[in-house]
C-alpha cells in the first residue's frame, strides 16, 4: 500500500515492475504501527457489514484486513471469519483484539493478488481501505470474484480521490514521486472503476458516498500520530531531508485546515470514501 501511488497516475502499467512496488508497499505498511490509526476506523467495518446485510453462519473473508476492523465486525455478527493480510504484525494486532473480545477469527498471511483459497469458498468477501492499494488492481479484483460464491457479496470501503485521505496521498505524492505508470489506488474510490472491475461478473454493483470523520485533539496531534504510526506518512518523511520535511509538514497542515470543520482548536475532518456492494452473478 505504497503511500505515493494514490496520486493521479496514467491508467496503464505496461512497464512498471509490480513486484517491486509491492515490496515497497509492504515495507511501508510494516513500519510504524498502523493499528494505532486503524482502530479509529472501526465504525467503517461495522457499517460495511450492515450494508452487506451479512447473516450469522456465513463464511466471510476479509482481504488486506490490517488490524481487523471488518473481521471483528463480521465475527460480532456470528459469521465464520477468515482475516488475511500480507503483513504478519498487523494480523497479530488483529488477533489480540479478537482474543480480548473472545471472538473466533482465523488469521492467515496471504497476498490479495494470489489468495490461497478455493473457488467460490466464501459467502462474503470484503475489504476496508486495504485491497484498493494492490499494485495489480485487475488481478486483485479477479481474486475477490473467484473466491466469492455465485449469489454471494463483495463489500468494499475505498477512499475517494477528492476526499481528505485521497488528498493526503496526493499531497505526499507531490513530495515523493510515485512509481511511473502505476495505477492510482484512488481509482477504487470511483464508481466508474468499480463498475469496470466487477460488473462483468455481477448481477449488481451498488455504490454510495460515505464519510469517516477523523477526530483528534488538534491538527498537530493528528500529524504527530500519522508521522509516528502510519507507515506511508512515516516513510515519506523519512525519505526527505529536513528542509523538504518542513515543506511537506506545511502542506499537510494546510490540507487539514481546508477540511477541518472544528473551530475550537481540535480536528474534526470528514474523509469521503466509497462504499461498494457487489452481488456476484
Amino acid at each position: 500500500m505504497e503511500a505515493s501511488t494514490i496520486a493521479a497516475q496514467p491508467q496503464t502499467a505496461q512497464s512498471i515492475d509490480l513486484g517491486a512496488v509491492k515490496l515497497r508497499q509492504k515495507g511501508a505498511w510494516s513500519s510504524g504501527d498502523y493499528a494505532v490509526v486503524g482502530t479509529t476506523l472501526q465504525i467503517v467495518g461495522e457499517d460495511l457489514c450492515e450494508a452487506l446485510d451479512i447473516r450469522s453462519g456465513q463464511k466471510v473473508l476479509d482481504i488486506a484486513a490490517g488490524n481487523g476492523n471488518a473481521s471483528l465486525a463480521a465475527a460480532r455478527r456470528w459469521c465464520d471469519v477468515v482475516a488475511t493480510d500480507y503483513v504478519p504484525s498487523l494480523l497479530a494486532r488483529a488477533a489480540e483484539r479478537a482474543d480480548a473480545e473472545r471472538l473466533s477469527i482465523a488469521f492467515r498471511e496471504a497476498d490479495a493478488e494470489a489468495l490461497p483459497f478455493p473457488d467460490a469458498g466464501f459467502d462474503v468477501v470484503l475489504s476496508t481501505f486495504g485491497v484498493m492499494f494492490t499494485p495489480d488492481q485487475d488481478r486483485a479484483a479477479a481474486e475477490m470474484i473467484r473466491v466469492c460464491r455465485p449469489g454471494g457479496k463483495i463489500g468494499l470501503a475505498n477512499w475517494t480521490p477528492d476526499g481528505f485521505i485521497g488528498q493526503l496521498f496526493r499531497t505526499i505524492g507531490a513530495h515523493v514521486a510515485p512509481p511511473a505508470g502505476a495505477r492510482s489506488p484512488a481509482l477504487w474510490g470511483t464508481q466508474a472503476r468499480m463498475t469496470e472491475l466487477f460488473q462483468p461478473h455481477a448481477s449488481s454493483v451498488k455504490t454510495a458516498s460515505r464519510n469517516f470523520v477523523f477526530r483528534y485533539r488538534s491538527p498537530a496531534h493528528w500529524l504527530d500520530v500519522f508521522k509516528t504510526y502510519y507507515g506511508p506518512v512515516l516513510k515519506t518523511f523519512a525519505a526527505l531531508d529536513p528542509y523538504r520535511q518542513a515543506s511537506l509538514q506545511r502542506d499537510l497542515v494546510a490540507l487539514i485546515d481546508r477540511f477541518n470543520r472544528a473551530d475550537d482548536g481540535t480536528m474534526v475532518v470528514p474523509s469521503e470514501y466509497l462504499e461498494v456492494v457487489v452481488t456476484r452473478r
